[in-house]
């Protein structure tokens, strides 16, 4: 086996949560944080910072970050006593300049006390709408320089989405940038953060047998599928304002097509592989939104039945309106214009409240040139089909076709399988983990860059306007809650 190599964490760092006291940081971010204490990831200087609203002292926000673990099953007394110390609280109110100028008395205070000072990053656990007055706010307050005023090395980290279209994406990037350069902004895909997503450039890349076929010639067509079994549950507010393509094409599904189809970058660095997910995005076909209906279908979940218990409709979920016409699947038939993939489609299709919970990639490649045993099988043999599982199994699977035994000539398709949790011998690392560990080292080769947001956009932006207009109910395909999908 070769030997790999990982970087370690060894400046100071101070990482700052703003929505410290809200929903993603109580389930998600903090207990990531212990996550990665608890397996010595972290530096040996370390202070979490919670900013938010709510008018708390440190010991009651230490409070609610012990109970976040208790929730999340992860609390260990032992490890606990280790990091309460590290856990302190600020309440900063993005529209008061005071509560920055605060938050920089506090932060510098942590700085001053690491061996040669530290290195801060800003981590916004917020609503979209809060990531543009954040970082004006932080500017405003020296917080985004690096190397003056106490701080080391500076970075902003924003969740999605990137703005709703190509326009507020453009204007939030100038309000981010109006104070912080793009090597300093972390734009978080945390699909990519999955082992079998990053598995795919090694697999396709670091494998002599699959790269010579992965392209026209061979290849019938590409699927890529994000199925939930799961309803909107707590982000009706936020989604029924999004709906599928912006909750889950700009971002998650784009970076998957990126990923399957991409050219090989000259060496696996950050901005290479950036630059080749770019080159990708500007091939891409112009959706053609006059023959919307050959190439887009969009749906919404009714009332029906998941894993055996009634769950209701879309419409009847908490903080959905009663005759909203917000997609909540979408098929997407997608072209890209290049050498290697001309005239191959990529079905790419995501959607909420489907059969099952479901993640995966499906190269399909073509049939024989010549059925040599057409007289025997018939002029049709299956396809071999190459299957990326990412969740909920994250596998690998090859078909093919064998000769049945005995005397017959009959084929049968079998698999080759390849199961990550099989072979994994020591723990893996979470999504928010992972993540959050690039952001420490700052590694950007699993964020998106600015252009690629923009070059998304832009391609979907022309079917948002088309999907938007008044009369969208038409295009809207009702489906049973548990089912595929729509028919």
């Amino acid at each position: 086996m070769s030997e790999c190599t990982s970087q370690e964490l060894s400046a100071p760092m101070v990482l700052v949560l703003f929505g410290a006291t809200g929903d993603l940081t109580r389930r998600k971010v903090f207990p990531a944080v212990f996550n990665l204490f608890r397996a010595g990831r972290l530096p040996r200087e370390f202070v979490v910072l919670g900013a938010g609203r709510t008018d708390l002292d440190q010991a009651e926000f230490q409070d609610r970050m012990r109970r976040s673990l208790e929730e999340s099953s992860l609390f260990e007394q032992a490890l606990w006593d280790r990091i309460a110390d590290r856990i302190d609280y600020v309440r900063v109110d993005q529209d008061d300049p005071a509560g920055f100028k605060g938050l920089a008395v506090r932060l510098r205070k942590h700085l001053a006390a690491m061996e040669g000072g530290g290195n801060a990053l800003f981590y916004l656990a917020v609503p979209p709408t809060a990531y543009g007055p954040i970082a004006s706010g932080l500017g405003r307050a020296g917080l985004s320089r690096e190397h003056e005023g106490g701080n080391g090395e500076v970075r902003l980290v924003v969740e999605k989405p990137f703005g709703r279209d190509l326009a507020t994406a453009r204007e939030l990037d100038r309000e981010i940038h109006g104070h912080f350069r793009e090597h300093q902004v972390f734009r978080i895909d945390h699909y990519m953060a999955k082992e079998t997503v990053q598995n795919i450039l090694m697999f396709r890349f670091a494998n002599a047998m699959f790269e010579p076929l992965w392209n026209r010639s061979y290849i019938e067509s590409v699927e890529i599928t994000a199925a939930e079994s799961l309803g909107v549950e707590h982000r009706a507010g936020y989604y029924d304002q999004a709906g599928v393509l912006r909750d889950m094409f700009q971002n998650h599904m784009m970076m998957l097509l990126s990923l399957c189809a991409m050219e090989p970058p000259s060496i696996y660095e950050p901005e290479r592989v950036r630059d080749e997910k770019s080159k990708l995005f500007r091939a891409l076909r112009p959706f053609p939104v006059d023959d919307l209906d050959n190439h887009l279908a969009l749906g919404q979940y009714v009332s029906g039945s998941v894993a055996g218990a009634r769950v209701p409709g879309y419409r009847d979920e908490p903080g959905v309106a009663e005759d909203s016409l917000t997609p909540t699947y979408a098929r997407m038939k997608v072209f890209v214009d290049n050498w290697r993939w001309q005239g191959v489609p990529f079905y790419i299709t995501s959607g909420k409240r489907l059969q099952e919970k479901r993640t995966e990639i499906v190269v399909r490649f073509k049939e024989v040139p010549c059925s040599m045993f057409r007289d025997i099988l018939g002029e049709h043999i299956s396809t071999n089909r190459l299957v990326l599982g990412i969740q909920p199994d994250e596998v690998v699977d090859l078909s093919f076709q064998a000769k049945v035994p005995g005397s017959q000539m009959c084929l049968r398709t079998v698999n080759m399988h390849f199961d990550y949790a099989r072979e994994q011998k020591s723990p893996v690392l979470g999504g928010y983990e992972k993540v959050l560990l690039d952001c420490m080292l700052g590694d950007q080769t699993l964020f998106w860059r600015q252009d690629a947001v923009e070059l998304c956009w832009g391609f979907l932006t022309p079917i948002l306007e088309e999907c938007d207009c008044p009369d969208r109910g038409k295009r809207l395909h009702r489906y049973k809650a548990g089912s595929p999908g729509p028919e």
